[in-house]
């Protein structure tokens, strides 16, 4: 059935059946993903998946189903759906259906080649970065696999109040995982290079950094146990603030899973610190107009040197608070729930580079790569106690590699410790990313 003709009979359909309002949430995603290995494609898939979810008012309730068919059989499923899901439903906290708002702020649609590139150009990009990973140097022992993906999205939420808001985006990444050996001491390495064009994508850059990080961890040594003055490289970093980027949410304080309740307006962060919500970033992962419930997206200063200035929020969380909606009600795919999550999410870069960082530091630790973040984080409590991998700085300037070391702390006071933020703003592969950030003194457990 055609899609616009099946969300319209959809819609006048829960309203024949007595749903006071509905709304119709449909998500679209094309895919592509390649593996080579030994000069070979090891694994080729193409998907197409493509779903709806309907969700309405019954008694003032709300209810949701969702489905991947669409039929009339499928109507009606949806429709019982929704009504037995209300039925269900025991709290007073309810979501609600958003008539719209009056105007929707422009942004700019991101030209894509992704259409227009055949399956045999993407093959043949996987083979060359496999080649340039395992050609980069003599050291490199063998290339674990190198892979190329591309990715399509179109998301459409239409109403019973006639709103009807339409967005897509596209993402082109790829990788390689090279072992370097040399003498007793292996290594492996990988670096994320992710794009809204293919054409962007460098088979021979993206080989050569991945070779180049996993040379750079060879023959890494542990560290006395102590307190260090530690750099988070922006990957690193970029992956701690996707940890705890939860105890910005409205709806995580009012569960009591987040310790910033009543801190809106108090100084929670060194005054250095500015992290941003910005959902109109330009070629951002998560960019578009709109949130979820169709409310404007706007940008917002979470934090704004070093004052917490806004939780975020969705048209339940701020109803409940009494104050307005941020524009950050979110679903994880067209069958899940509303919720409130961050868009593009970063601390605002500042004036120097990782080496000017170092340069200021004099003596310390880079951490470049964090690992059991889940296992050893507490997002609720903020503490954290994290496998890490990076190097020693001496003199300002990078000395040995560093392997088999813990960092430890919490993430409530680093914000506060933080003293500098570098200007290498990075996303690796998702829409939280920062630059390399001096969070000052951290506990280290080494040798």
């Amino acid at each position: 059935m055609n899609m616009d003709l099946f969300i319209d009979k959809l819609l006048a359909a829960a309203k024949a059946a007595g749903i006071d309002t509905a709304e119709v949430y449909y998500e679209e995603e094309p895919s592509f993903s390649a593996r080579a290995m030994d000069g070979e494609i090891r694994d080729y898939k193409v998907s197409s998946s493509c779903g709806l979810s309907l969700r309405g008012t019954v008694a003032g309730k709300m209810g949701y189903a969702a489905t991947q068919a669409f039929d009339d059989a499928a109507v009606d499923q949806l429709i019982e759906g929704v009504k037995e899901s209300a039925a269900l439903v025991e709290t007073d906290e309810q979501d609600e259906i958003f008539a719209g708002e009056k105007e929707y702020p422009q942004l700019k649609q991101l030209e894509t080649d992704m259409d227009s590139v055949p399956a045999e150009d993407k093959l043949a990009l996987c083979l060359a970065i496999e080649k340039a990973a395992r050609e980069a140097d003599e050291r490199i022992w063998k290339v674990n696999g190198a892979t190329v993906a591309t990715s399509r999205s179109a998301i459409r939420l239409k109403n019973s109040f006639g709103l009807d808001l339409q967005w897509g985006g596209a993402l082109c990444y790829a990788y390689a995982m090279p072992i370097a050996k040399d003498g007793d001491s292996t290594a492996t390495g990988m670096k994320l290079s992710c794009a809204g064009k293919f054409c962007e994508l460098d088979a021979q850059r993206i080989g050569a950094e991945s070779a180049r990080d996993a040379l750079d961890k060879l023959h890494g040594q542990s560290v006395p146990q102590g307190s260090y003055r530690v750099i988070m490289s922006n990957d690193a970093m970029s992956d701690l603030l996707r940890v705890f980027c939860g105890i910005f949410s409205a709806e995580n304080v009012q569960q009591k899973m987040s310790l910033l309740g009543d801190k809106e307006g108090q100084t929670i962060a060194s005054d250095v610190v500015t992290l941003m919500d910005d959902p109109l970033l330009e070629g951002g992962f998560a960019s578009c107009p709109f949130d979820a419930e169709g409310s404007a997206s706007r940008t917002k200063a979470v934090i704004d040197k070093g004052v917490l200035t806004t939780l975020l929020h969705s048209r339940k969380t701020a109803r409940k608070q009494g104050v307005e909606t941020t524009g950050n009600a979110s679903r994880g795919s067209y069958a899940a729930p509303v919720r409130v999550a961050p868009t593009n999410f970063f601390f605002k870069p500042g004036e120097k580079d990782l080496t000017g960082l170092m340069a200021d530091m004099g003596e310390g630790l880079v951490i470049t790569e964090l690992g059991g973040l889940h296992a050893g984080a507490n997002p609720t409590s903020g503490d954290f106690s994290l496998l890490s991998k990076g190097y020693t700085v001496r003199n300002g300037l990078r000395d040995k590699t560093v392997e088999q070391i813990t960092v430890a702390g919490n993430f409530y006071e680093l914000l506060k410790n933080i003293r500098a933020i570098g200007s290498d703003l990075l996303f690796p592969g998702s829409s939280v990313g920062s630059p390399s950030v001096d969070v000052g003194m951290l506990q280290v457990s080494g040798k």
